[in-house]
């Protein structure tokens, strides 16, 4: 199926983007986000139900007693001011839909609309829009609010746009695609004094640059070179003069991994390392790390299925069955962790400075509108069936 030759679909789907895109909400705030997404589902004549993990939506559609599947894009926003002039630009100060979470409600969308219309398959399609996916784990709480008690499913999909990836072309495969994504905080005490006699104290500046060094000695010698992980220092702050030690620094960062194992290894090496430089100094410490969103790993049945769809969707020459992981963190990872599953990337063709993910200029690519959408029904149809 192909619904680029529906120009009144495409037509809708570039309106409801573009609206999607001048009003913009952030984590657990995209109350007039679900308003709209909840008329237009209702208007489709799906059975809709609003308020799963505050402004969540889940729209259900039937046809006969098949299994069921559930769909998934992500509705919020980003804090960051919009650098672009287009017609549909932010009307929300500080606020951008920088991810391209608008088309991927779009997209959902036009695929709801079109198979309430066209039903060529059996079974139940639940349409899943989740609010918070940027840090805030809507995908989680979704889960633990009882998203698949109340909705069951037999499996769960998503997509999300892919710049780096050319227009039109898709990539998925089995196993990990997405990093999991931790957070660490370290705050080092030393003993502050006059920065013209640093021998009468312990300074904290010295032992902050000596441990962010010796950090990245997990990737370098302590992981296994073929497991991918990203040990970052993000943020250092001390000090509020020139000629004063201070008492104490502390630095922020993230951690990346993909495997379980590797993840663990991670966590206990920054502990001994951090113990061990702050120790031979004389200094003190504390260190908080904390676990964010896990891998987001595909299941390999589930994975042929969508290589399936995504070939007929764009034809086997644009779907790279072998894509290089990104160390990107997304929490449908908790999805697919409660329910096997697969991710997809469709390629936007984003350009260096400008239409890249949560970049100021980033606006949402609407010439693959259709293919999304058209994905979404080959891939309902190829689960579940269609009687042409």
């Amino acid at each position: 199926m192909k619904i680029s030759q529906d120009a009144a679909l495409v037509a809708h789907m570039t309106k409801w983007r573009r609206h999607l895109h001048a009003h913009p909400e952030t984590a657990f705030e995209e109350v007039a986000t679900s308003d709209y997404v909840r008329d237009l589902l209702d208007s489709f004549g799906l059975q809709v139900h609003q308020g799963i993990a505050k402004t969540g939506v889940v729209a259900t559609l039937t046809n006969g007693d098949g299994p069921a599947i559930a769909l998934r894009a992500d509705m919020d926003a980003l804090d960051m001011v919009e650098h672009t002039n287009v017609p549909h630009r932010s009307t929300h100060d500080g606020k951008m839909h920088g991810c391209g979470h608008d088309g991927h409600m779009a997209m959902l969308l036009g695929a709801a609309k079109y198979l309430s219309e066209n039903r060529h398959f059996n079974g139940t399609v639940h349409f899943v829009f989740q609010p918070a996916e940027e840090n805030e784990g809507g995908g989680r709480v979704m889960v633990e609010e009882g998203l698949f008690d109340k909705f069951p499913a037999q499996a769960v999909f998503g997509m999300h746009n892919w710049p780096e990836l050319p227009a039109g072309v898709m990539a998925t495969k089995p196993g990990p695609l997405m990093a999991a994504c931790d957070t660490i905080e370290i705050k080092i005490t030393g003993q502050g004094c006059h920065g013209a006699m640093p021998h009468l104290g312990r300074d904290p500046v010295v032992i902050a640059s000596e441990l962010i060094l010796a950090l990245q000695t997990i990737s370098s010698r302590i992981v296994n070179p073929q497991d991918a992980v990203v040990v970052s220092v993000t943020q250092i702050n001390a000090g509020h003069t020139w000629n004063v030690i201070p008492e104490d620094v502390v630095l922020r960062g993230t951690v990346r991994s993909f495997r379980p194992e590797v993840r663990e290894t991670l966590q206990s090496s920054i502990k001994r390392i951090v113990k061990g430089v702050c120790e031979a100094h004389g200094a003190s410490f504390d260190l908080t790390y904390n676990a964010g969103y896990p891998a987001t790993v595909n299941d390999p049945e589930q994975t042929e299925v969508c290589a399936r769809a995504a070939i007929k969707t764009v034809g086997e020459d644009k779907v790279d069955l072998n894509p290089v992981s990104s160390m990107g963190a997304e929490d449908f990872a908790y999805m697919l962790e409660a329910k096997p599953g697969c991710y997809v990337w469709l390629g936007t063709g984003g350009t260096p400075g400008g239409c890249l993910l949560h970049n100021p200029g980033f606006d949402f690519n609407d010439g693959v509108l259709h293919i999304g959408t058209s994905y979404w029904i080959n891939l309902v149809e190829e689960i579940l069936g269609s009687d042409r």
